[in-house]
């Protein structure tokens, strides 16, 4: 006859394995969509950058052929001037404005959920849609901002048909569209400091200045770097309000960003080759910054 002891280690054995597999069940839904619409597009990313491709022809192995073209063609180094340009200036005017707007809605007020879902609605709202109402803001002749220029006797801007403005106007039209999300995670990270240290800074004398500088944005950081790291990552996908606002990449290419040549390559050249391995590439490059940020500014997160 077995033991108390062996009967008591089977019995653990089998409701481990039992927790096991119900914690399994509840993973497989989660990861059957994972595996299905992020690993297996990302490996035939991969798989296809290898390949000569039309949709119609039989794929042909290339081997690196099609990253060789990329790098020796001149459109993916305005591409990425673009990019580059698009996130370095939209970034900072997010976040320092989502920033500001966060904590005057984290003020004693009146009607603060008013406020919250004023900011918070054009995040909601089609891309498409704000696009097509900015562009008629941006209308040389008929546009509200031309209006408001004339007004204080300044010249009208060409501001989607001008190549020095496009890409700026693009970018204003991001800011204002996606301000809303960044406030409302400002303003929750906010709202979780513990109001006692500003009394115990208060009564010390600290002024509001020393205050933002020595509580407000250590307690912050968490908060600071989850936006500034799904920032930068959102800002090298912006695709649709180039789509609309700048069709064919903007005047003189000004708004042609990485994602857009992307497209470009594959639905009006078909050439999916060239398009995969453009996928690639932005991929280990956006992987690479994300990992670079992780390394040096997380040992500058304060957390609680």
């Amino acid at each position: 006859m077995q033991s108390i002891e062996t009967v008591t280690t089977q019995g653990r054995r089998r409701a481990a394995l039992r927790r096991t597999i119900i914690g399994y069940s509840f993973l497989t839904p989660a990861s059957t969509v994972m595996i299905l619409f992020i690993f297996v597009p990302v490996f035939m990313a991969f798989y296809l950058s290898m390949f000569e491709w039309d949709l119609i022809s039989p794929m042909r192995f290339v081997g690196w052929q099609n990253y060789a073209r990329i790098f020796g063609s001149s459109d993916f180094y305005i591409a990425v001037r673009n990019t580059l340009y698009f996130v370095l200036v939209q970034l900072p005017l997010d976040f320092g404005i989502s920033l500001g707007v966060a904590m005057l809605l984290n003020q004693k007020i009146r009607g603060l959920s008013f406020y919250r879902t004023v900011f918070f609605t054009p995040v909601i709202t089609s891309t498409v849609a704000v696009s097509a109402v900015w562009m008629w803001l941006y209308d040389p002749f008929d546009g509200l901002f031309n209006y408001l220029l004339e007004l204080v006797n300044l010249s009208p801007i060409g501001w989607l048909n001008d190549p020095k403005w496009a890409m700026f106007s693009v970018i204003l039209m991001t800011v204002w569209k996606g301000l809303g999300y960044n406030v409302v995670i400002f303003l929750a990270g906010l709202q979780n400091i513990d109001s006692s240290l500003y009394e115990a800074a208060s009564i010390d004398g600290a002024n509001s200045w020393q205050q933002f500088r020595r509580i407000t944005l250590p307690q912050l950081s968490p908060t600071m770097y989850f936006v500034l790291i799904m920032g930068v990552i959102n800002s090298f996908k912006v695709f649709t309000q180039i789509d609309v606002m700048t069709p064919g990449g903007g005047p003189l290419k000004s708004t042609m960003v990485i994602v857009y040549l992307i497209y470009m390559r594959a639905f009006n050249s078909f050439r999916f080759g060239e398009a995969s391995a453009l996928s690639v590439l932005l991929f280990l490059f956006v992987l690479s910054l994300t990992l670079l940020q992780r390394f040096f500014l997380e040992k500058r997160v304060h957390y609680n």
